[in-house]
């Protein structure tokens, strides 16, 4: 469960400190704090819910006695006008925990939304839509819990859990069968690699090497379907370099087993929801 891991209840916190400070310098003045509210969680958009376990950490950080009864799970879809969560307790404590909690769920929904409609537009082809590590800055465990809400699948989580040989480190090391070299002599077999390669001599020299994925990187769709005939599924290909909406289906259609889309993380539009205080 996302809501067990340490780094959870860090980002929370981090983010009471954040909005609070010292206190709610508009609630409490306007609220007794023995006045009781109930308040609903409502979908004003279209899509797919994330993050209802943080929403239900977030309101509990502030005041552990209100009540939350979820009407709707994570993975749900809704439409405008659905009802998703009501609340009750200390009207002070649900309006200040409003905002944080509704930043954490309008954000994850987004991501979640985005990457089912990935998803769907592969659909019928062997792609599986995987994340990056475009992600907000200590916010990445919540990332790409929501891009797996959203049936997508995570890449490696950061730069200590998988190898990935990319331009740059080929460059610098003056070539991919030196940089995979210089990577093996220090972890041995420690560690899954991939190699990003730019063309089919790159890919071949890459499949040499016994590695573990072969990454095409802003590769043609000829380029791409070129590398799968040659590959023939002895190793997994992944299609990666500005893929959309609109070109995700074609990039699919050459036979790549993932295809790595940043904009799921790196350019989020938030799932409108609204919250309503009734006293």
């Amino acid at each position: 469960m996302i809501t067990d891991h340490a780094l959870v209840q860090e980002i929370i916190d981090m983010g009471l400190r954040e909005d609070i400070g010292d206190c709610d310098v508009t609630s409490q003045p306007i609220l007794p704090p023995t006045q009781l509210a109930e308040a609903k969680l409502t979908a004003k958009a279209e899509g797919i819910i994330a993050g209802l376990p943080i929403v239900k950490r977030v309101f509990h950080a502030v005041d552990e006695k209100i009540s939350i009864n979820m009407i709707k799970s994570d993975g749900d879809a809704v439409l405008p006008g659905d009802l998703i969560a009501r609340l009750s307790g200390r009207g002070q404590s649900l309006l200040t925990a409003e905002r944080l909690a509704l930043n954490f769920l309008q954000r994850m929904s987004g991501i979640a939304t985005n990457t089912a409609e990935f998803v769907r537009r592969v659909r019928g082809t062997r792609a599986k839509i995987i994340d990056t590590r475009k992600t907000i800055p200590g916010h990445r465990i919540l990332d790409k819990y929501a891009v797996k809400v959203g049936g997508g699948d995570n890449h490696r989580m950061g730069l200590y859990d998988m190898v990935l040989i990319k331009d740059n480190h080929i460059d610098v090391a003056g070539g991919i069968t030196k940089a995979v070299g210089r990577v093996r002599s220090r972890f041995g077999d420690q560690y899954k690699i991939e190699v990003e390669t730019r063309n089919i001599e790159e890919v071949q020299e890459a499949f040499s090497l016994n590695i573990d994925r072969i990454m095409l990187d802003n590769m043609s769709l000829d380029a791409m379907h070129d590398a799968v005939e040659w590959v023939a599924r002895r190793v997994p290909l992944e299609a990666s370099g500005g893929v959309t909406l609109e070109t995700v289906r074609e990039v699919a259609k050459t036979g790549v087993d993932y295809i790595s889309v940043g904009e799921l993380t790196h350019s989020v539009m938030a799932l409108d929801i609204s919250m309503t205080v009734i006293m």
